[in-house]
């Protein structure tokens, strides 16, 4: 795997994963995403939580532009922490925001440092984005998914078809992984509408060499309609809800 040539600075990592810089403390809940082709654990997302297990939206409201850059690296290093002490031997997804990295290279060496602090291989960890309106430009996303690739991690594309979805991105620099958001799986197997663009967007992935992730997947009904359309990677409550600080088992339920 190609690396940035820089110190490591393994000190700072556990002043990350003490939280030092914020003036709140957090955790995370893990929800595996399933490859129901073998019935395996592909992967385990890190949500944040409160310390106790709050929602995240109890953290994510305290973060601002003065501590936004703070709170990226230290969710990196917690995570990396978290799933090294948990004995994770699947992929690791650990959601990014985009605006708190200013380059790439040099905003991955506390990850980098963390994974060797932690001996946690960094070729099984997944970097996230989330789409949105304030996302920066598409320019700084396109560079930030290939300096990832380029360092040998995988990339990912949170919420896909949320109603920001950014084709250009797909077209210069196309993730290894594309997340449907719930809203288009919700009901879809009686919603023709939603199939038609779900259906377009699983044949631009597989032309593009890239994996769907249906998530937030809850009944039988939208895991038989997705399934038959050849989508193996899955999350959602149908399978596991997230463990607080745990590494949940997923239950595989049986289609025709």
């Amino acid at each position: 795997m190609n690396r940035p040539e820089v110190l490591f600075d393994e000190s700072h990592c556990e002043q990350c994963a003490c939280g030092e810089g914020l003036d709140f403390q957090f955790s995370f809940a893990f929800q595996p995403i399933v490859d129901v082709g073998d019935e395996t654990v592909f992967a385990y997302e890190a949500l944040v939580r409160g310390t106790k297990g709050e929602g995240a939206m109890n953290i994510l409201s305290r973060i601002n532009e003065r501590n936004r850059y703070s709170f990226d690296q230290i969710c990196r290093v917690k995570a990396v922490k978290l799933a090294s002490r948990l004995e994770m031997d699947t992929m690791l997804s650990i959601n990014f925001m985009p605006n708190a990295v200013y380059k790439a290279e040099y905003c991955i060496r506390t990850t980098l440092a963390a994974a060797q602090t932690y001996n946690f291989d960094t070729r099984r960890i997944i970097f996230e984005l989330t789409e949105g309106e304030d996302l920066t430009s598409t320019e700084h996303l396109v560079s930030i998914i290939q300096a990832y690739q380029d360092m040998g991690f995988s990339t990912a594309i949170d919420d896909f078809g949320a109603g920001f979805s950014r084709y250009n991105i797909m077209t210069a620099s196309p993730p290894d992984l594309l997340k449907l958001d719930m809203a288009l799986i919700r009901d879809i197997e009686k919603e023709p509408n939603k199939q038609a663009v779900v259906n377009g967007i699983i044949t631009m992935m597989r032309e593009l060499g890239g994996r769907i992730v249906a998530e937030g997947v809850e009944t039988v009904g939208e895991y038989r309609w997705l399934k038959h359309r050849g989508i193996r990677l899955f999350q959602g409550y149908l399978f596991a809800r997230p463990g607080f600080e745990t590494l949940p088992e997923p239950v595989f339920p049986s289609v025709d």
